[in-house]
């Protein structure tokens, strides 16, 4: 009984030290919590980072977040333990997982916009940063073991720079988005320089069982420069810029890729299968517009017994392209004659079909005309093609430009191919 007293005695304490602190100005508050700091540069070899990609892992982590989301009162208890979600489902999410002597220990879902849109898109408008042009990312579904959250960051930094690495190098991201509790947002103020998208705190977000919520947002191109000028001058365990920029974690393992994909699925038929119809019921309770969505994703025959049927029409009113486009991030030169000569522009092709491809071009480029596109479709992928110019779009967010095939090559056609089967990781390296 006394022991319970204090453990309560304490709470308390230290709820009263929190709203104190809370009371101090940024201009006091930020720097004292970045003093704070201490990420292991060389952390223990039995820290492994990963993206979860077996049936054990990701349950290891939707165990994980259940029971800190329960904990926290952002969700009531589910009967399966775990904490899944819609988003779980498509091959735009990733969770990564943390593991010390192979159990996971800490978890993180990154969401880039797929079919379902992002969580927060429910009680924030993103229009206005979507403006500003790039990929975006909602952070969401993070998760620290009870044993490891008094431990200074031993697990919260290294997933989080794992999360930086990927979004910035793999998952072809500018923008990151959260949609965090009020108690936590100045976290992600103070270290990693967020900020608020609004200053009014959302009262109810049922994304997590009606708790408040705050939105914020980190442009990862602007990030380095942040980073390096608030860090400037601090020993390597303090120094957010050289940890997350600068220093190689041989811990993280990177995803490897045949092709400059900007996805890595994990979700097979058997996996969906028993995460969204055995182990809960979510896919039955989507809607007949989602379980549609559901369908032009997963196109091959294998997924046609696990996905869910819809009410009215099995396919629904989801338009499919006469050539599917797919998600890519590689770089690229085209080459057109002019009355000065040869003249190459520097393109990024974001998507590809089996007729054309879609790019950014920072130059002026004429539509209608006919050159030579060399692209690298992987470090060993790469083709050059006859290629016509045929649409400019210029937004806000930058240029850019359709082009048509005169005729894929076989480098082309295997790439498309890959893509147009391959719903995992694995189908794709193979």
């Amino acid at each position: 009984m006394a022991q319970v007293r204090r453990s309560g005695l304490q709470k308390q304490m230290r709820g009263v030290l929190r709203r104190a602190f809370g009371m101090l100005p940024t201009s006091v508050r930020f720097p004292f919590l970045r003093y704070m700091i201490d990420c292991d540069p060389a952390p223990d070899s039995r820290l492994e980072l990963k993206i979860a990609d077996t049936k054990e892992e990701l349950e290891a982590c939707f165990h994980l977040l259940h029971d800190a989301y329960v904990g926290s009162g952002f969700m009531k208890p589910h009967p399966s333990g775990m904490r899944i979600t819609q988003y779980h489902a498509l091959p735009t999410t990733t969770t990564l997982c943390a593991k010390y002597e192979g159990r996971v220990v800490g978890t993180m879902s990154m969401i880039r916009e797929g079919v379902f849109g992002f969580p927060l898109q429910a009680i924030f408008d993103l229009d206005p940063l979507r403006a500003e042009g790039g990929k975006i990312a909602e952070i969401s579904a993070l998760a620290v073991h009870p044993d490891f959250r008094k431990t200074g960051g031993w697990i919260l930094f290294p997933l989080m720079k794992f999360m930086y690495q990927y979004c910035t190098k793999y998952f072809d991201t500018r923008h990151l988005v959260i949609a965090v509790n009020p108690d936590k947002i100045q976290l992600y103020e103070a270290l990693l320089f967020f900020r608020r998208m609004q200053q009014k705190t959302i009262e109810e977000y049922d994304f997590a069982n009606g708790a408040p919520a705050v939105v914020a947002s980190l442009d990862l191109r602007q990030a380095p420069a942040i980073f390096r000028e608030a860090y400037k001058g601090r020993p390597l365990r303090k120094n957010l810029y050289k940890y997350f920029v600068e220093l190689k974690l041989p811990n993280i393992r990177l995803p490897q890729r045949r092709y400059h994909t900007t996805n890595d699925p994990v979700m097979t038929p058997d996996l969906l299968d028993y995460f969204f119809n055995q182990r809960s019921d979510l896919f039955a309770t989507l809607d007949d517009r989602k379980k549609s969505l559901l369908w032009s994703i997963y196109t091959m025959a294998e997924y046609r017994t696990v996905l869910p049927l819809l009410d009215m029409d099995p396919v629904g009113p989801v338009h499919v392209r006469q050539h599917q486009r797919y998600s890519i991030c590689c770089p690229g030169v085209v080459t057109f004659a002019t009355a000065s000569g040869m003249r190459p522009y520097i393109l990024n092709v974001i998507e590809i079909s089996l007729s054309g491809f879609q790019a950014e071009c920072e130059l002026d480029l004429d539509v209608g005309q006919e050159g030579e596109a060399m692209i690298e479709l992987g470090e060993s992928e790469k083709t050059t093609l006859k290629v016509t110019s045929v649409r400019k779009t210029e937004t806000d967010a930058g240029v850019f430009v359709g082009f048509k095939l005169a005729e894929p090559d076989r480098v082309w056609r295997e790439c498309v191919a890959a893509l147009e089967v391959g719903h995992t990781s694995y189908d794709l390296m193979n």
